[in-house]
């Protein structure tokens, strides 16, 4: 099982990205996924989470309205969309799944002026 995060980097207040998090090893199109985000110095956070067949996404309070979590089961690929940006969303942002609920390497956002 392989989570590969990719699309972090630096953006300004107000900006967006898009991350994206390729998955093989396991048939993505059974299992919900999450991304999770860890503020420098904090706890890892919950952030988005998709599920299977009907798609039905939740979001944390902070990112309600600003990220929309989507996923592309032809290619085992969730995406996190993030718009709007704020200096309290830098972090590092994994995403998990799978079988055996497995992490990725994470892919940093920096949200700076």
């Amino acid at each position: 099982v392989q989570l590969v995060e990719s699309g972090g980097g630096l953006v300004q207040p107000g900006g967006s990205l898009r991350l994206s998090c390729a998955t093989s090893g396991f048939t993505f199109s059974n299992y919900a996924m999450t991304w999770y985000r860890q503020p420098p110095g904090k706890e890892r956070e919950f952030v988005a989470r998709i599920s299977t067949i009907t798609s039905m996404t939740k979001y944390a309070d902070s990112v309600k309205g600003r990220f929309g979590i989507s996923r592309d089961n032809a290619r085992s690929t969730v995406y996190l969309q993030l718009n709007s940006l704020k200096p309290e969303d830098t972090g590092l942002y994994y995403c998990r799944g799978g079988p055996d609920d497995d992490w990725g390497q994470g892919t940093q956002v920096t949200v700076s002026s």
